[in-house]
């Protein structure tokens, strides 16, 4: 049965810097502490090192945190010492911490969490989603386990099918519970939750925290910490954002120059579509810029290849649908690019979170054309901030930037400077057709990131 809890107080925001918080201070098992110093952290993140202690206390916990914030760890390491400290005997299908997060992804990911931080634990895991034969997570579970990680979908029809059993569950994570609501698995999760016969220390991450999620949290969280590593639908504090205004049609052919610079190292772009993430890929790729792309109809297999191959540098470029905007964990991501604005501003900022993990700086780049000035709007509102405006670059166009927005008052005076004999009308703008091959020339015919303001950017990049 669902149990009902209090009405949940008001998150309380935590400081975005750690206080002298040391991995031993937290009081960590040995083992633990071992795996954490082999992986170099120097030491714990603000939720770490305050839901670690809680959570070891046996605490519920309700935190707004985005992915990059050392969330996976806030949740892992706990619930390893927990088990750990108590050692029962294992038992077919029968796990004892179940987390449940969206995507196939951010299943692997968390996956690969315990496997390093367990690492010198007697401790074993199974993760389970949609999209692969279920074959050998069936004889996984049959093996036993001590934690499952799994998509709702899956472990529903697992459990319906015999295969798992939810009588020895101590531990019940939500993970990026907010996208769960977005993807519809709310029944799911109301239905799963309600398999497990004993009240579970429950634990709720979202990067964001609607009415719906805080009712949800009512039905299994009692009493719980509430913490806030960043305001709700932040962005990040070191990524450096920029609006490009762009006719549609020229922007294959601006993202083509960007990625003439060869400082953009490691570039994941974001596309609307998946038809439209596969052709960016092509062009790209014939055009020898090395690129994958990640979406709902590649295979699970195709999908791990890709981000192998993107994490190994193989590949530059990676263009990916909103799969892929939260539980990729990929480091060093120097530049997110988002080819197309997203509907939703929150996907904005899930999105450009994959850059700047781990206190690096980051860059995300967004292209908008006409039909996206109201998703920006949107955007701008959600964040409490104006993204600024870079028009120096060969693409410019003006008509984008002095479009009127329903409700904005019409175009800013930043964006009439710009249009109005500011930097960006050095440029010849493209007229009539659409550059050959997504290729973009400036003025005189040279080529993009050859002319005067390209090479003051360069000269203001800091060294890599």
């Amino acid at each position: 049965m669902l149990t009902e809890s209090p009405s949940i107080a008001p998150v309380i925001p935590i400081p975005t810097v750690a206080p002298s918080a040391t991995w031993e201070s937290l009081e960590l098992i040995e083992p633990l502490l071992r795996a954490v110093k082999n992986e170099k952290y120097a030491s714990p993140t603000p939720i770490q090192s305050q839901a670690i202690p809680k959570i070891l206390k046996g605490r519920d916990l309700l935190a707004s945190a985005q992915t990059g914030t050392g969330k996976t760890a806030a949740f892992a390491l706990p619930i390893l010492q927990i088990l750990a400290n108590n050692p029962v005997p294992h038992r077919k299908k029968s796990p004892r911490a179940l987390i449940l997060t969206p995507t196939r992804e951010l299943a692997v990911q968390i996956s690969d969490s315990f496997r390093v931080y367990g690492r010198n634990l007697k401790l074993n895991h199974t993760t389970i989603f949609g999209g692969a034969s279920p074959v050998l997570q069936i004889r996984s579970l049959s093996r036993g386990t001590d934690i499952l990680v799994a998509t709702p979908g899956r472990l529903l029809d697992l459990f319906e099918q015999g295969h798992i059993s939810m009588d020895r569950v101590e531990m019940f994570v939500l993970d990026e519970a907010d996208q769960m609501l977005d993807r519809g698995f709310l029944p799911d999760i109301k239905k799963i939750y309600s398999t497990i016969p004993n009240r579970p220390q429950g634990l709720l991450f979202s990067a964001t925290l609607p009415k719906e999620i805080l009712e949800l949290t009512q039905k299994f969280l009692k009493d719980p910490l509430k913490v806030a590593v960043s305001p709700p639908s932040s962005t990040v504090e070191n990524i450096d954002q920029r609006i490009l205004y762009v006719d549609r049609e020229n922007k294959s052919a601006l993202l083509h120059s960007l990625l003439e610079d060869e400082t953009m190292h490691r570039v994941l772009v974001f596309a609307r579509t998946k038809h439209g993430a596969n052709n960016l890929a092509k062009q790209l790729t014939k055009s020898r810029i090395f690129t994958e792309a990640i979406h709902g109809n590649k295979s699970q297999a195709a999908r791990m290849a890709a981000l192998k191959k993107f994490k190994s540098g193989k590949v530059r470029v990676l263009v990916a649908t909103d799969v892929a905007s939260r539980g990729l964990d990929v480091d060093s991501i120097s530049h997110v690019i988002n080819f197309e604005l997203p509907k939703e501003p929150e996907s904005y900022v899930h999105r450009i979170g994959r850059t700047a993990r781990a206190g690096a700086k980051g860059s995300a780049i967004s292209f908008c054309d006409a039909g996206e000035r109201p998703y920006l709007k949107r955007i701008e509102r959600t964040i409490n901030r104006s993204v600024p405006v870079d028009s120096d670059h060969p693409f410019h166009s003006v008509s984008v930037a002095n479009k009127r927005v329903s409700g904005d008052g019409g175009s800013s005076k930043r964006d009439n400077y710009r249009s109005k004999g500011g930097p960006s009308s050095r440029f010849a703008k493209p007229k009539g057709r659409r550059p050959a091959q997504g290729r973009g020339y400036s003025a005189g015919g040279s080529k993009p990131g050859a002319g005067p303001g390209a090479q003051r950017r360069r000269a203001s990049r800091p060294a890599r």
